[in-house]
Order: C-alpha cells, then sequence, then structure tokens
C-alpha cells in the first residue's frame, strides 16, 4: 500500500502534520467490531515522514471538539499541538508531530461532550509512567525474539492432552529485593534469574501471571487495568517484559496473564467518561457499572470497544508470544443480574438474563484467538453453570479452551476441611466431580481467591494438629493432581504458607528451613514430575475413558480408588487414598489389567515429611474365592495419604 505521503499533500507548516496509518477497511473494521490489530494504527508510532522523525498520534474519542498532544516535549502546553478529526466521522483523531522520539511523556488534552475539558492517558500506549504518575510514554514494543524452539513446541506442548501444571504468581510479592520494603520490586530482569529457574526446578509447565496491564492501584492487584496494551512499569520497560517471556519459552514453560476485559475503574486518567461521555462503557448504569467492584463495565455493544478489547488480547499474543489468557470474570460478563436484585437489571430482548452482546463478543475472541494463534489456549473463569464455555463455537458453546473448575474447588475444600472422623458422611462431595466433569475442559484451581480475605492459608483449612494438618495437605495436592484436568496452584500454596497472601510482602521463604514446609515443596515437585511421567495422567484427562471409579464402597473406612487410563492399558495408574488418621493393613482393592502393581508415589513418604512407615513394594494381584468378585490387592495404606500404583 502506497504511503500516505505519496498521493495527499502534507502540510508541513503546521506543528501538527495532517498524515493518516488508517485506510478505509481499517476504519470500516474498527466500527463494525471486527478489527483485531488495532495496535498497529492507533497510539505512538515512530516513524518518518517526508524525510523527518518524529511521532504519530492517534487517538479514539467521538465526543470531543477538540483534541490536543501534551507533553515534556512542549512543556505541557494544551493547546501547541491540535490532532485532526477524520472526515468519515469516526472520532478518530490523529497527526504527526515531528522530532518528538522515543520515550517522551504525553496525554491527550481532550475537548469533550458539553465543553468538559478532560487530560488522559493513552489507551493504546505500550508504556506508561509509573504511578502515581499517570501519563502514556512513546514507546513501541520491538524484542529479538530467542524462543523459536518453544513456539514450534508448543503446538503440542501447550495443547489440552497434555501435561499443564500452572504456578500462579504475583509478581510485586512473590519476592522482593527487600522483604521489608513493600515499594521496592525485583524487576523483569531480576525475574529471570529468580523466577524462572524457580518454576522450572518445581516442574510447572506453565506460569500464570495475575494481570501485568499498567493499574494506577496496588491493591487491585491488577484488575482494576488502565493500560490494555502495557505491561507495567512497576518492573522495567516493554522489552524487558518480552525478556521475561522468552526466558520462561527457553526454559520450556508456557506463559498465562490474567486479562480483564470484565471492567475498568474510574481513575480520572483512564477510559471513564473518556471524552466526557460514556464511550467505551455502557450509558445505562444497570449495565455499565460493576457494584462489586465499584468499576464500569465495557460497552460489548459498541464495535469500537470491541475492536479495542480484541485487539489488546491479539496483542499480548502477538508482541509478547503469550500462551494463554485467562480470562477474568466471565460470569459478570454473561449475566445482566451478576451481583444485582430484581428491578436492578433489565432483561434482554428475549426476557433472559443473558448479555447477548457480551456473549457474541466472547465467541468472536474466542474464534479470532484461535484462528491466528492456533497453538495458544483461552480459559475462562467463570463459577455459574452456563452451558458450553469451553465447546467450540460451532456447537453453540462460547469457545474457550478450559474453564476454571470453581465447583470442584468449593467441594474439594468443604471435604478436606471436615474433621477425618466425618467424612465419610461427605464422600459425594469428593466424588461429585466425576458428574459432569467432562462437560467442560475444566482447570483444577487453588488459586489466589482461596488465601485471602480471612479464608486463612491452605495449611490452616486442614483439620487436625501440625502434622495431620501437613498430611492432608499433602493428601489434597495428591487428589489435585491425579484428578482429571489441568492443575493450578498459587505461589506460597507449595511449601505450605502460614499467613494468608498479603500483596505488601513477599512470600514467607524462611519456612523452607523446616522440614515440615521442605517437604511439602517437595511433594508438589514430586507431584508435577509424577503427572508429566505418566501419559495415563494426561492424555485423556477430558475424555470419559481416562477415568475410571475403582473403590467407593470403604466410606467408613475412608479408602476412596479410581484409575487413570491413557491410550495403552499398560501405562494405567492405579490411585487409592485414605481420607483417615489411622493405617490400613491389607486393604483389599478389587482391580483388573495387571498381574503386578508396583507403587510409585506416596505422599507420606519421609522425604515429604510423611511417617514412611507403610509403604507398598511390588503388589501381586490375588484372586477372590468368591465367584464373580474378579481380582483383588491387599494394600498396606498410610494414614491420611495417597499412594500410587502402576
Amino acid at each position: 500500500m502506497s504511503k500516505y505521503e505519496a498521493i495527499h499533500f502534507v502540510d508541513t507548516e503546521q506543528a501538527v502534520w495532517n498524515y493518516s496509518l488508517f485506510s478505509d477497511e481499517d476504519v470500516h473494521a474498527f466500527q463494525n467490531g471486527t478489527h483485531s490489530t488495532l495496535y498497529q494504527l492507533f497510539g505512538n508510532k515512530q516513524i518518518e515522514v517526508l524525510g523527518v522523525h518524529g511521532t504519530y498520534f492517534s487517538v479514539w474519542a467521538p465526543n470531543a471538539t477538540a483534541v490536543f498532544v501534551t507533553g515534556n516535549f512542549n512543556d505541557w502546553n494544551n493547546e501547541a499541538h491540535p490532532l485532526k478529526v477524520r472526515l468519515e466521522a469516526s472520532g478518530i483523531w490523529e497527526g504527526f508531530i515531528p522530532h518528538v522520539g522515543k520515550g517522551e511523556v504525553y496525554k491527550y488534552h481532550i475537548h469533550g461532550y458539553k465543553g468538559v475539558k478532560l487530560d488522559k492517558g493513552d489507551p493504546y500506549a505500550h508504556f506508561w509512567e509509573l504511578r502515581p504518575d499517570t501519563a502514556s510514554i512513546t514507546w513501541q514494543t520491538d524484542y529479538q525474539w530467542k524462543d523459536h524452539q518453544w513456539l514450534e513446541d508448543r503446538k503440542i506442548k501447550n495443547r489440552i492432552d497434555q501435561p499443564y501444571s500452572v504456578y500462579e504468581v504475583h509478581l510485586a510479592s512473590w519476592m522482593r529485593p527487600d522483604k521489608n520494603n513493600p515499594d521496592r520490586y525485583n524487576s523483569y530482569t531480576q525475574l529471570i534469574d529468580l523466577l524462572v529457574p524457580y518454576v522450572k526446578d518445581m516442574g510447572f509447565t506453565h506460569v500464570e501471571l495475575m494481570p501485568v496491564m499498567e493499574h494506577p492501584f496496588d491493591g487491585s492487584w491488577g484488575y482494576q487495568g488502565a493500560g490494555f496494551f502495557a505491561p507495567t512499569a512497576r518492573f522495567g520497560n516493554p522489552q524487558e517484559f518480552a525478556a521475561l517471556v522468552d526466558a520462561f519459552h527457553q526454559a520450556s514453560i508456557g506463559v498465562i496473564l490474567d486479562w480483564v476485559p470484565s471492567h475498568f475503574p474510574y481513575d480520572s486518567h483512564g477510559l471513564f467518561m473518556f471524552d466526557g461521555a460514556n464511550t467505551y462503557e455502557y450509558a445505562d448504569m444497570r449495565k455499565g457499572y460493576h457494584p462489586d467492584w465499584n468499576s464500569y463495565i465495557f460497552n460489548y455493544k459498541r464495535g469500537e470497544v470491541k475492536s479495542f478489547l480484541i485487539s489488546s488480547a491479539k496483542f499480548w499474543c502477538d508482541h509478547f508470544h503469550i500462551d494463554a489468557l485467562r480470562v477474568d470474570a466471565v460470569s459478570s460478563m454473561l449475566r445482566l443480574d451478576y451481583s444485582r436484585e430484581e428491578g436492578q437489571w433489565e432483561p434482554n430482548e428475549f426476557g433472559g438474563n443473558g448479555n447477548l452482546e457480551a456473549i457474541e463478543f466472547i465467541k468472536d475472541l474466542n474464534i479470532t484467538l484461535y484462528r491466528d494463534f492456533p497453538a495458544i489456549q483461552t480459559i475462562a473463569e467463570e463459577a455459574s453453570d452456563w452451558p458450553g464455555i469451553s465447546q467450540p463455537v460451532f456447537m453453540d458453546g462460547l469457545g474457550f479452551g478450559m474453564k476454571w473448575m470453581m465447583g470442584w474447588m468449593h467441594d474439594t475444600l468443604d471435604y478436606f476441611k471436615l474433621d477425618p472422623i466425618m467424612r465419610s458422611g461427605a464422600q459425594d462431595k469428593f466424588s461429585f466431580s466425576m458428574m459432569y466433569y467432562y462437560d467442560e475442559h475444566f482447570m483444577l484451581p487453588l488459586s489466589h481467591d482461596e488465601v485471602v480475605h480471612g479464608k486463612s492459608p491452605m495449611l490452616y483449612k486442614m483439620p487436625g494438629d501440625e502434622w495431620q494438618k501437613f498430611a492432608n495437605l499433602r493428601l489434597l495436592y495428591a487428589y489435585m493432581f491425579l484428578h482429571p484436568g489441568a492443575k493450578l496452584l498459587f505461589m506460597g500454596n507449595e511449601f505450605a504458607a502460614t499467613k494468608e497472601w498479603d500483596f505488601q510482602s513477599e512470600l514467607q521463604w524462611d519456612l523452607l528451613q523446616y522440614p515440615s514446609h521442605a517437604g511439602m515443596k517437595y511433594c508438589v515437585q514430586a507431584l508435577n514430575n509424577l503427572y508429566k511421567a505418566h501419559p495415563a495422567l494426561y492424555e485423556l484427562q477430558y475424555e470419559t475413558g481416562g477415568f475410571e471409579w475403582v473403590e467407593l464402597n470403604q466410606r467408613q473406612e475412608g479408602i476412596i480408588a479410581f484409575k487413570r487410563k491413557g491410550k495403552d492399558p499398560k501405562q494405567d495408574i492405579l490411585v487409592v487414598f485414605n481420607m483417615t488418621p489411622v493405617p490400613r493393613h491389607q486393604c483389599p482393592i478389587h482391580v483388573n489389567g495387571k498381574s503386578i502393581w508396583k507403587e510409585i508415589f506416596n505422599s507420606d513418604a519421609k522425604a515429604f515429611w510423611g511417617s514412611g512407615v507403610v509403604y507398598n513394594q511390588d503388589v501381586p494381584v490375588l484372586s477372590a474365592n468368591e465367584p464373580n468378585n474378579g481380582c483383588f490387592l491387599q494394600l498396606e495404606l498410610p494414614p491420611l495419604a495417597a499412594i500410587v500404583l502402576k
């Protein structure tokens, strides 16, 4: 395509030159909600026009009467550099300012609806000032990637029929250079040497980063974002963030980002009332306001907003090689009555509670991402019984690759919190997940939400004395890793943190001096390695043929057993749980398929700070004396433990 200056007159006498990167097709797609690469057009672009270096600026402000670029380069003169509005009523303001280079701090000064004057950051900027400052920075995300092998490998490694074990991390509070100073952070560069080898050593296949998009308030944990195209400046610049992702990839670890298209805050420099009117958010606050989070909801009906959000999602996959997006608060997007009482919401045109525009946006989002990046995953944080979350759009699903299994998490924690003597009466909570498991592609989360706001750390959810708490927690983690589906464990859970997560401090790394906590960490490491080493634990993890109940009838004894199966029956795995603190000797477990079973994992091992007193070597299959009772094993089951046999 010919450059603008080749076919248009550029008035170089003006402070802002008339210049455009948009074609008519770009504008049309933007308005229709079908443009997915707006990051190539909007924001700031350091380019050369007629032999002069400078920066092209463009912003969408459809209710503005004038838009100016103001910054250090013009001593924050509000009206020295006016952008030109396009003539097709698109609401796009643009222009080229000579001699403005990379690293300039700027805002848009907007004369908006009904004469209001506003100073806004650039919604499409790749880099922002560190809070509490709120200006955008002229910057392009160019980086020389070295992850070519990973991008090839992830075509297999990132599939849902492969091991998918996720370490969820809040970068600011994982580890700090000074644990007593909440205002200091390890940089993206420092995290390459600290976080990457740790995740690798622990055996996780993926790391999930809680939102890294620029956000004004630390206490939002990143979920109240202002810069949907910018990694936060708290840890460095965009190139340094790219280097961190690259380092994970070179260590063969996939990177998942939390991404929040459900709401945004009301900070004055952000998207709210961007040009003096409801531009990005619904005007009707019955749809446009989130009562839970005191934030505002994107107007999914508006094509320009839809293009903005899909472009944001694609930007992270394109510019930063992200392997999966965990889409936050999907339930709140789908339901018009989410956290609202009767009379506080209006039914859709069919009388239902579904936000039809949000549903279409989600479908188009997933179609676009999987079309352009077939090897990535999208993961829905969705806590309701909405059907088809992880079913393809052509099958009338929403098109996500996976769904967080919140029901499993709540039922499982409710079960494990019980005194073991009470568990026999609640066994159905333990087994219920297999009644609905194959409806979706589930991820099993033990996430940050479960260790904050008075919910207590994982260790202290467990009953009993100190030894029993640790044994129960090892048992819980074994159950998660051996249950079908992807796994997610929040940072600190792997070594049994004794305090709730605090975003202002670092994890309790000093706990690892104690054998109980070091043993827990080693147990999680062993479970990761077990999961990755045995195809029966992942090949068919989303198919009914990958799971078989073996024992549910020894309820009073607290004995539960199931088989995990892969494509080769010789690779079958037998999993047996003792949910009580009482060792079980010569416990009969009916089983078929092999003549000899060998113990390959025992959560009560001494190395994990277990008792180590009960274990099984080669276990022969015995024939039952009674007709039709099949074959069985006689197992030694340690207290509050899981054993795995192959």
